[in-house]
């Protein structure tokens, strides 16, 4: 063959490879609202930055037909790609090619991926669309599972992992993007789930729809699989291009910065009541730290009560953790402390300094998160606070209370810098409680208890339900007016731009998982 009919031929061999699985498979997949591998990572990256690999790749299996069909790719889409100019790897499983299964080769193709980004330093972005194992190649589909989850596990802490959930990801599937930093679905297209309708109703009579036992509302409300949701595939890639605008390329690295912009509102305590009981929204304190419109908050809407995300401060990158007194009152609670505490120990891998914002009465009380392990999870708040090693800044902004106090990244648990409001109120327990068990018998021989009980509850409150008690221990380093708030911080973050802690040797700590 001349040089002209082989490039010829390689030209043909590329247009099979991008196929996928025909003209017809296309449409069905463009008639369910979603795009193909392809279209995604297209979408996703930038202009002409995607570099494919393994293209020409075909499965070696012969048995149930499968040698009579032999479509090159072999169901995934893998290669290297840009994202506002950083380089990244993205896998995308091609849904038209045998439904997106995983059968040897493409867990091949995968984890080859996923040794080229952790070897390079580059991030790792899957777009998940498969029907899952390959029952074909039987135990060799599940081979190649347990070899991506071993690879996850190693790239783990050393590159970003983010996985978007574009269709179905069913059985075994669903534990890679588990293991991942963060997951996104899209609302109607995309499920997740370890055993299908089907199962259980056939094992408990239970009839359940895919929606509402894996989809996007149930695993970023109900469940904390998930961290957003989205109306199409769009939005969803484009978050993806958000977030990884907040995160280094790997640990050893650090996120891209950009030019600081004044906050939305002037005076963050502005918004913090008179009344210590009156609720308000910790978003509008936020408003008046961190630079404008900057924050990409992730599980807004599973456990309310705590928030969590990625924020700038003058530009830098900053991963935030907040009461929400609007819900639940800010207490913490299971959800919001396994929410928490995976956040933490992400930024810390990654050297993302952490703004903690405090108004917390303390653990929500109940037998249900009593038995659901409350102290199991609270500790894993703790112990992710107290093992970090990037900047940890903490402003309370009224209530602390109890061993929430304690949790929310106290001095004690080794906090560079914390910072109370002069509406901080710092004890053991609430005025109200304090008074009841320690008055308790001058208020049952009172003869208007009621009365006494707010006098004394006032008298509380001003001789130890204050930041001052505190300050004066030295486990606050300042009192601030809420204006100083942004100006403090900024200044603490270039003196803590250098923090180096020497942990000891030791292979990991026991996390109370």
């Amino acid at each position: 063959m001349t040089m002209d009919e082989r490039i010829d031929e390689l030209r043909e061999r590329r247009r099979a490879a991008t196929a996928g699985g025909g003209a017809a498979r296309v449409e069905r997949q463009h008639a369910k609202g979603k795009l193909t591998a392809r279209e995604r990572i297209a979408y996703l990256c930038d202009d002409d930055s995607f570099a494919e690999l393994d293209a020409h790749r075909t499965h070696r299996t012969t048995a149930f037909g499968m040698d009579e069909t032999t479509i090159p790719g072999d169901g995934v889409v893998t290669g290297t790609a840009r994202i506002d100019d950083r380089p990244v790897c993205v896998f995308a499983h091609d849904f038209t090619v045998f439904g997106g299964s995983l059968g040897e080769v493409v867990g091949e193709k995968i984890t080859k991926l996923m040794q080229i980004a952790r070897t390079n330093g580059h991030p790792l972005i899957g777009l998940n669309d498969s029907g899952g194992a390959r029952i074909q190649e039987g135990v060799r589909s599940l081979g190649g599972f347990g070899e991506i989850f071993k690879a996850n596990t190693d790239c783990s802490g050393v590159i970003p992992q983010l996985s978007a959930i574009m269709g179905p990801c069913a059985g075994g599937a669903v534990y890679s993007p588990a293991i991942t930093d963060f997951t996104f679905m899209v609302e109607g297209t995309s499920h997740m789930f370890i055993t299908g309708p089907q199962v259980i109703e056939t094992v408990t009579g239970e009839e359940v729809s895919f929606e509402e036992l894996g989809g996007a509302s149930t695993h970023t409300e109900r469940s904390g699989v998930a961290h957003r949701r989205f109306d199409d595939e769009h939005q969803c890639l484009d978050a993806l291009r958000v977030l990884l605008s907040y995160l280094p390329a790997n640990n050893l690295d650090h996120p891209p910065r950009f030019a600081g912009t004044p906050p939305v509102a002037a005076d963050p305590g502005a918004v913090v009541p008179d009344a210590p009981s009156k609720p308000y929204d910790m978003h509008a304190a936020l408003a008046g730290i961190i630079d404008a419109d900057s924050l990409f908050e992730l599980q807004p809407a599973h456990a309310r009560n705590l928030i969590v995300g990625f924020a700038r401060l003058d530009g830098q990158s900053v991963g935030v953790v907040a009461n929400q007194p609007q819900a639940q009152a800010g207490t913490l609670d299971i959800d919001a402390s396994v929410k928490a505490a995976r956040f933490v120990r992400f930024c810390d891998s990654f050297g993302i300094p952490i703004l903690t914002l405090v108004d917390v009465p303390g653990f929500l009380p109940g037998t249900d998160q009593e038995h659901g392990g409350i102290i199991r999870h609270g500790a894993k708040l703790l112990f992710a606070y107290a093992e970090a090693t990037v900047p940890l800044l903490t402003v309370i902004t009224r209530k602390a209370y109890g061993g929430a106090y304690d949790v929310m990244a106290s001095k004690h648990l080794g906090a560079d810098v914390n910072y109370a409001w002069p509406t901080a109120e710092i004890a053991v327990m609430g005025p109200q409680g304090a008074v009841n068990i320690l008055y308790r018998d001058e208020l049952a021989d009172t003869d208007d208890p009621d009365a006494r009980r707010a006098a004394l509850v006032e008298e509380y409150r001003e001789e130890f339900a204050n930041p001052y008690t505190a300050a004066e221990a030295g486990f606050i380093d300042a009192v601030i007016e809420p204006t100083e708030t942004r100006a403090r911080l900024l200044a603490d973050l270039e003196r803590l731009d250098g923090k180096h802690i020497d942990s000891p040797e030791r292979r990991h700590g026991n996390i109370p998982l």
